[in-house]
């Protein structure tokens, strides 16, 4: 069992325990009620537990039998037969458990009726004894429902979970290799002009992909580990560009532990250098401004472009994967509580995230 659940969960789903608890606390309600009417405790408890087996039987066979192997399965002459075979038995054996077990204990002077006289009497049957004996039945059914009904919302909600944590998991997946093929694309760029930064970048790009790999499957991470991400980042691309690139990086946090699903922001950051300063030789500016005060997230990514540049990834654009994804994270990870506004111009691109962390 698991332990972590909450008590009453724990209960309901004891099988045992709820059964013994839904009998043992319809027969103290009832019994007690009765008692407040007329007649003393001990005669209403004897009467009640004489009548307890019948109850029990009629209980278990309308809910565990009829129900779900006549009616359900629309076998309804079937049903309508038994039930009028069970309420006349059950409500018979009921009445002779009272006159033959209980009476005696209760009743002094009184002359006990015969089994005879017990079947023969049907209105008797009917009026006051099947209402006896199916009470329970009847509220047993009206729980069950209302409890399967719960475990069905409970189940899909489960489902639900799981499909939206698959998808995540997929999307993250994406992440990897288009940033890895991005990034490769830039070594091997390095690699044919033969610079000197080359065995930096590598390095830097185990740094990353340890993080990216090993680091990102947690449900959330603390913005301090997102911003060491963004600014490794940042640092790979610097030693791609070096003073060539006008580069700004504000970042401001309240609190540092506050929480954030992982690999969120890299895409954006990540197309402002893949299609703001790649290419661009008059000065690109690429400047990123991220705060989080009060666990309300404002994330600003800016980049110049050439007006000939006409590639950057939209939220539509079906030729990139780094915004559609980041939309569809946004919508799994924090739906009605973000904000994305982009503006694409001419000469420059920009991208503007909110997001309410709580």
């Amino acid at each position: 069992m698991n332990t972590n659940k909450p008590f009453i969960d724990r209960i309901i789903q004891n099988r045992k325990v709820s059964h013994l608890l839904f009998w043992g606390s319809f027969l103290l309600i009832f019994t007690l009620l009765a008692s407040l009417n007329s007649g003393t405790l001990k005669s209403h408890i004897i009467n009640y537990l004489a009548m307890l087996p019948s109850q029990i039987i009629a209980a278990y066979v309308l809910n565990y039998f009829q129900i779900p192997n006549l009616l359900l399965q629309k076998k309804y002459l079937l049903f309508l037969g038994s039930m009028i075979v069970s309420i006349y038995l059950l409500s018979a054996f009921a009445r002779w458990s009272v006159v033959y077990i209980a009476e005696p204990f209760i009743r002094v002077d009184f002359v006990q009726e015969s089994i005879t006289e017990i079947l023969s009497d049907f209105a008797y049957l009917f009026s006051t004894y099947f209402p006896a004996v199916y009470i329970y039945a009847f509220m047993m059914l009206i729980i069950k429902a209302i409890k399967d009904r719960f475990e069905e919302k409970h189940q899909l909600e489960m489902l639900l979970k799981e499909k939206a944590t698959n998808e995540l998991k997929f999307l993250k997946a994406q992440i990897q290799p288009h940033f890895l093929f991005n990034t490769l694309n830039n070594l091997y760029a390095l690699t044919l002009s033969k610079s000197d930064v080359a065995p930096q970048v590598v390095l830097k790009l185990s740094e990353l992909l340890d993080f990216i790999l090993y680091q990102s499957d947690e449900a959330s991470i603390s913005i301090q580990k997102e911003i060491e991400l963004i600014q490794g980042f940042i640092d790979l691309e610097s030693l791609r560009y070096g003073d060539s690139l006008d580069l700004i990086f504000n970042h401001k946090a309240d609190d540092l532990n506050t929480q954030i699903a992982p690999l969120l922001l890299l895409p954006l950051v990540e197309n402002a250098f893949k299609h703001g300063s790649s290419g661009n030789p008059n000065n690109p500016k690429i400047h990123i401004d991220l705060s989080v005060i009060d666990t309300k997230l404002t994330f600003k990514v800016y980049n110049s472009r050439l007006h000939t540049i006409n590639t950057i990834e939209k939220p539509n654009n079906k030729s990139g994967i780094g915004m559609s994804n980041l939309k569809r994270q946004l919508e799994l990870n924090y739906a009605n509580t973000y904000r994305l506004d982009i503006e694409d111009l001419p000469d420059s691109y920009s991208v503007e995230l909110f997001i309410d962390l709580k």
